[in-house]
């Protein structure tokens, strides 16, 4: 499946995850994890243990450093 991942603030990433692939799976490929960040599917957080539906996603950085 190939998804779009926009993390707010900062790059677009164009993936291609397994149909299996969550949104841990999704935020480890583009060097999060679900302590730091959150993924957003209609400007709303999807758990991190849901499979990945949709084609475009936006990613928001919880935690940066400074």
């Amino acid at each position: 499946m190939h998804i779009t991942a926009e993390v707010v603030g900062e790059q677009t990433h164009e993936l291609d995850l397994t149909r299996e692939a969550t949104y841990a799976d999704l935020l480890h490929e583009v060097g999060l994890n679900p302590h730091e960040a959150t993924v957003l599917v209609d400007g709303r957080p999807v758990p991190d243990d849901g499979p990945v539906t949709v084609e475009h996603v936006r990613v928001l950085r919880l935690i940066k450093g400074g």
